[in-house]
């Protein structure tokens, strides 16, 4: 890659705005934060196209036993790994179906190993190691220079796997190794170059879309009622309950028994309570169904 004019990226440039924040008070502080962060949803907005096509991109891997992988450093990385950990309660997938590495390993996760992310090479054995063909691996590097980022999407393009990049530079170098850019234009930071801000924010919903329509699109979604909760805690199982009151249209009472009877399976669950299916019916019902709820319960 070529010599990086870092002054030029658009997540260095100074804001014009706040070129005297440090004489603000607390309050016009906040208020000038408040103003730009508004702006953030409307830049992501306007790539939802891009964003779109990366939901086709990995609902089709995810369809053909394929895996989704994030890959990133600081701030970006953390929010890869947050994205992958929050899947499997969620909406009930293995934890080896989405999965994120963070420059610098585990440990980078709670303390900075801002070193890392110009390792390239080690992201590039990492991933030639994960990354299979069929795969889709997400690059998140905020400013789009990230050289791990960089030798996590040449891994992939060797392993024949797809590659989404998600920065904030829309010129950004690495553009040729990933299938789909996702880049929005959110302008300068009010801090120069801490893209944990704006650019941590537009990554955020940007993520939040990417796994989310995808796992709608998947099925793990009924109504807006994530039917594929994992009931592993007192609110999740609270949860699940309420979800086979609610669509089930039986009694708590009665949530509580479907629940055990389905071995802590809402989808199962609900079926049962719904349709007045046997345990091993909903099963048949559901598989037939690709596990999608709506089908199974015929609407």
């Amino acid at each position: 890659m070529k010599k990086v004019d870092y002054a030029g990226l658009p997540t260095e440039k100074p804001h014009p705005k706040s070129a005297k924040i440090d004489l603000l008070s607390t309050d016009e502080i906040i208020m000038l934060i408040n103003s730009e962060d508004l702006n953030v949803p409307r830049s992501v907005g306007k790539v939802r196209h891009k964003i779109g096509e990366s939901v086709e991109m990995i609902v089709s891997a995810l369809r053909n036993k394929g895996r989704l992988f994030f890959a990133g450093a600081g701030t970006s990385g953390r929010l890869g790994v947050i994205e992958a950990a929050e899947c499997p309660p969620t909406f009930g997938t293995p934890s080896s179906l989405v999965q994120a590495v963070i420059a610098g390993g585990k440990q980078a996760v709670f303390r900075s190993q801002e070193g890392a992310e110009d390792d390239a090479g080690s992201a590039f054995k990492i991933f030639r190691k994960k990354l299979r063909h069929g795969d889709v691996l997400v690059g998140i590097a905020a400013s789009g220079i990230t050289p791990f980022v960089r030798g996590a999407l040449k891994a992939a393009r060797t392993k024949r796997a797809r590659t989404i990049l998600i920065s904030c530079n829309s010129t950004t170098p690495m553009k040729n190794l990933a299938d789909c850019v996702i880049a929005p234009k959110i302008g300068p930071e009010v801090i120069s170059g801490s893209t944990r801000l704006k650019a941590g924010t537009a990554t955020k919903l940007i993520l939040n879309m990417l796994t989310a329509a995808s796992m709608i699109r998947l099925g793990k979604v009924y109504q807006n009622w994530m039917v594929d909760v994992q009931p592993k805690s007192r609110k999740l199982v609270a949860r699940a309950l309420c979800l086979i009151q609610k669509i089930g249209n039986v009694s708590d009472v009665e949530a509580k028994k479907y629940m055990i009877r389905a071995h802590m399976n809402v989808k199962l669950a609900i079926l049962m309570a719904k349709m007045g299916y046997t345990y091993q019916e909903s099963r048949s019902k559901l598989k037939k169904a690709s596990g999608f709820l709506r089908r199974a319960l015929g609407k």
